[in-house]
C-alpha cells in the first residue's frame, strides 16, 4: 500500500457514544457537580468543546489524569497556565491512586457548599450527585473505582468500554455518576485527532497505525526542539539505537522495521505506539501550554 493510499483522516462516532450522549445530556439536570476528566499528555486536544454548554451554571472540576505519563516540570509548567486562566487542575493517576485524596476533598467540599445553599433556600440536605465525564479511555471509571477504593465498574485501558450510564453511591454524602466517553461528533482538527490516536482515545479502526506513529515521531521531535528541555527523545533514541533528529517520522519507523523486523513497518508502527502508551520512552507530552 502506498502513501497516498492510506487513510489519512481520522474520524471516529460509534453509535453507543451518539447515545449515551443524549442521556448524559438528560441526567445532567439531576447533578449537582461535574468532574471533567481529560488526559494529562493532551489536555487541550481532550478538552471537549460543548462541556461549558452542558455545564452552564453547575460546580465543575478539571481533572488531568495519567500524571505519571508526564514529568513534574510540565506538570508544573500546566498547573500554572491553567491557574492563570482562573481554573484550578487536579492532577490524578487513577491506576495508583496518586492525587485522588485531593479531588476526593475538593468534591466533599463542593458537597458542603452545595447543602449550605440548599439550607439557605430552606431546602434539606441531600446526598451530592456528581458526574464523571471526558473523552473515551481517559480514565474515568479507573477514577471512579479509586474514589470507592474498590472495583465497582469496569475498567479497561481501551476506549468505547463504558457503554452506559451507571450511578454509583460513594456515601451516604455523594453519588457518582459514570458516563461513557463523550467525542465530537466531527473531529475538525486533525492534529488533535492524532494526538488522540497516538494516546488511544479513540478507536483503533479509525486510523492508520503507520501514519499515526509516523506523526508521533515528528511531533516528539519537534517538542524537544521547542521545549527548552521539557521533552527528552534519550530513552527513545536508546529503546531503538536510532537517532530520531536527522529524520522523519516515517523514515525513523522504515529504520526500525529494517533494524528489526525483518522490514515490516507496521509492526515497528505498532511497536511504538505501543511503547509510547506504556511509558516506555519516557514522561512525554505531546502538548505544551501555550505561550
Amino acid at each position: 500500500m502506498t502513501q497516498k493510499q492510506r487513510q489519512r483522516t481520522i474520524q471516529w462516532y460509534p453509535g453507543h457514544i451518539a447515545k449515551a450522549e443524549k442521556s448524559l445530556k438528560e441526567q445532567l439536570k439531576l447533578v449537582d457537580v461535574v468532574l471533567e476528566v481529560r488526559d494529562a499528555r493532551i489536555p487541550l486536544a481532550t478538552n471537549h468543546p460543548q462541556v461549558p454548554q452542558w455545564v452552564g451554571n453547575k460546580m465543575r472540576l478539571l481533572v488531568l489524569n495519567r500524571l505519571d505519563m508526564i514529568s513534574p516540570p510540565v506538570q508544573q509548567r500546566w498547573l500554572a497556565w491553567f491557574l492563570a486562566q482562573g481554573e484550578k487542575p487536579y492532577f490524578t493517576n487513577a491506576q495508583t491512586g496518586e492525587g485522588v485524596k485531593a479531588l476526593a476533598k475538593a468534591v466533599q467540599a463542593a458537597g458542603v457548599e452545595i447543602n449550605h445553599k440548599r439550607r439557605l433556600r430552606g431546602m434539606l440536605p441531600r446526598a451530592v450527585r456528581a458526574v464523571v465525564i471526558g473523552f473515551p479511555n481517559v480514565g474515568k471509571s479507573a477514577l471512579i473505582n479509586r474514589l470507592l477504593n474498590r472495583r465497582v465498574v469496569e475498567s479497561s485501558a481501551r476506549p468505547g468500554v463504558t457503554r452506559h450510564l451507571h450511578w454509583v453511591r460513594i456515601s451516604e454524602q455523594l453519588e457518582l455518576l459514570d458516563a461513557p466517553g463523550v467525542i465530537p461528533s466531527r473531529l475538525d482538527n486533525q492534529e488533535n485527532a492524532i494526538k488522540l490516536a497516538i494516546c488511544d482515545d479513540i478507536g483503533e479502526a479509525s486510523y492508520d497505525n503507520y501514519l499515526v506513529a509516523a506523526e508521533l515521531i515528528n511531533l516528539l521531535i519537534h517538542l524537544q526542539a521547542s521545549s527548552n528541555g521539557l521533552v527528552s527523545l534519550d530513552l527513545l533514541q536508546s529503546r531503538y539505537g536510532i537517532d530520531p533528529t536527522s529524520i522523519n517520522g516515517e523514515q525513523y519507523l522504515q529504520a526500525i522495521a529494517q533494524l528489526k523486523y525483518c522490514g515490516d513497518i507496521e509492526r515497528s508502527a505498532r511497536q511504538v505506539l505501543m511503547d509510547f502508551r506504556k511509558g516506555l520512552l519516557g514522561a512525554l507530552p505531546l502538548e505544551l501550554p501555550p505561550q
